[in-house]
C-alpha cells in the first residue's frame, strides 16, 4: 500500500471509487471537485494505491486557520485493513507540518459507522451548526 499525491491520470479511478463508496451526490460534480482541488494545494490531495490500483483518497486542505478533510474514501474491499487510518494519519502529519492547530471534517447525519471510525481516531462532535451556500452550481 502506498499513499501519494493525486495525479491527473487518477481522475477516472478516483471518481469510480467515490461512487463505489457512496460519496457522490447529484449536486456535486466529482470531476469539477477534482479540478478545483488540483488547482489549490494539490499536494494535499492524497491517493492510496495498492498494486497500481486506486483504493483510497483524502482531499485535505488548510486555510490558515483550520484543516479540512473531504472525500476520505476506501474501497469497500479494502475497508477494515487500516488504509483509512493511514490516510487520516498522513493528512494529520501534513497539516501539522503546515502549522495547522485543528482539523475539521463532515460526516452526514446518521452515518454512524463512519462517525464511529472517526471517534476511534480521537475525533469528537463539536457543538456547531454547519451552514453553507452554493456560490457556483455544478449542474
Amino acid at each position: 500500500m502506498q499513499i501519494r499525491s493525486y495525479a491527473p491520470s487518477d481522475a477516472e479511478a478516483v471518481i469510480a471509487l467515490w461512487q463505489e463508496a457512496g460519496l457522490t451526490r447529484p449536486w456535486n460534480d466529482p470531476a469539477k471537485d477534482i479540478e478545483r482541488k488540483a488547482s489549490t494545494q494539490p499536494e494535499l490531495f492524497l491517493v492510496g494505491e495498492d498494486a497500481g490500483v486506486v483504493v483510497g483518497t483524502a482531499m485535505v486542505g488548510y486555510d490558515g486557520h483550520r484543516g479540512w478533510v473531504h472525500y476520505l474514501a476506501v474501497a469497500p474491499s479494502q475497508q477494515g485493513g487500516g488504509l483509512g487510518r493511514a490516510l487520516m494519519a498522513e493528512a494529520e502529519r501534513l497539516l501539522i507540518g503546515l502549522g495547522c492547530p485543528k482539523i475539521n471534517l463532515m460526516v452526514r447525519t446518521g452515518n454512524d459507522r463512519v462517525i464511529g471510525f472517526y471517534e476511534a481516531l480521537g475525533y469528537g462532535t463539536d457543538e456547531v451548526a454547519l451552514l453553507s451556500k452554493r456560490l457556483i452550481p455544478d449542474a
